[in-house]
């Protein structure tokens, strides 16, 4: 019988240090030891991706919307596999996931793309192997294979598509 599927999603303030991703590692553990599959969804730690906009301003007042979109994905790739760490080191098998590796698939809208659809078979290999499953949030891929970004909420975003089945 399929267990129970939870999505959480987790913003920046909550990954905004190694201290809180160790707060968030147990509140997910807690959800999978009721008997749930767990899938989270994470933003970048807070601050982040603020930094990562003014680094590329630094280099052009007005940067190339596709490489500001592959430099801002790093900020939510960081707080996934610091959490993918964290649960490993306390016992449970974990996997982290970019939007991309996710199959999260957007149109060509740089910087403020929407989600087109979700092939969820990766994440349900993964669900099936009993793993928590740990997404990037606010970020897919265009039918070429660039990494788009989602615009402001786009983890939230990402957190209530992958809840539709």
């Amino acid at each position: 019988m399929k267990r129970p599927l939870i999505v959480q999603k987790f913003g920046g303030t909550s990954v905004g240090s190694v201290e809180r991703i160790h707060s968030v590692a147990e509140h997910v553990i807690r959800a999978k030891q009721t008997g749930n599959q767990v899938v989270v969804v994470v933003s970048a730690m807070s601050g982040e991706t603020n930094r990562l906009v003014e680094l590329a301003k630094q280099v052009d007042k007005v940067p190339n919307v596709r490489e500001l979109d592959v430099l801002l994905s790093a900020g939510e790739q960081i707080s996934m596999a610091l959490l993918s760490m964290t649960l490993s080191k306390l016992g449970h098998a974990a996997i982290s996931l970019t939007g991309g590796q996710a199959r999260i698939m957007t149109n060509n809208n740089h910087n403020n793309a929407t989600i087109s659809h979700i092939d969820t078979s990766i994440i349900d290999e993964h669900l099936a192997q009993d793993k928590i499953v740990i997404v990037a949030g606010f970020q897919g891929i265009n039918e070429v294979g660039d990494i788009t970004t989602l615009g402001r909420g786009g983890s939230d975003t990402t957190a209530v598509t992958l809840q539709v089945p």
